[in-house]
């Protein structure tokens, strides 16, 4: 049974930083593809941030320059680092794993840009 755990989130004016962690359970941290997703209210939740097993990574546009995602195997623990936030990127961050065919989720962690 795998399960992701997230924290680090909270409120913080624009152009500052938060990080990110994703704790997972369940043995197959190292082997997985994971990443980031965020729901902002009334809209879809759409895809952050990729890593993969082998920790090549891929960003969306809009976060490429500004976000970095990383893990520490040794640790279970998946990052997000976020500078220079903006009121957009305001929204619930969610981590996913992806393993085996399946798709595992944590229960994601509400981050708010505002002055």
């Amino acid at each position: 049974q795998v399960q992701l755990v997230e924290s680090g989130g909270g409120l913080v004016q624009p152009g500052g930083s938060l990080r990110l962690s994703c704790a997972a359970s369940g043995g197959i941290f190292s082997r997985a593809n994971m990443g980031w997703y965020r729901q902002a209210p009334g809209k879809q939740r759409e895809l952050v941030a990729t890593i993969t097993r082998w920790e090549a990574t891929n960003y969306k546009d809009s976060v490429k320059g500004r976000f970095t995602i990383s893990k520490d195997n040794t640790k279970n623990t998946m990052y997000l680092q976020m500078n220079s936030l903006k009121p957009e990127d305001t929204a619930v961050y969610i981590c996913n794993v992806y393993y085996n065919g399946t798709n595992y989720w944590g229960q994601g962690t509400q981050v708010t840009v505002s002055s």
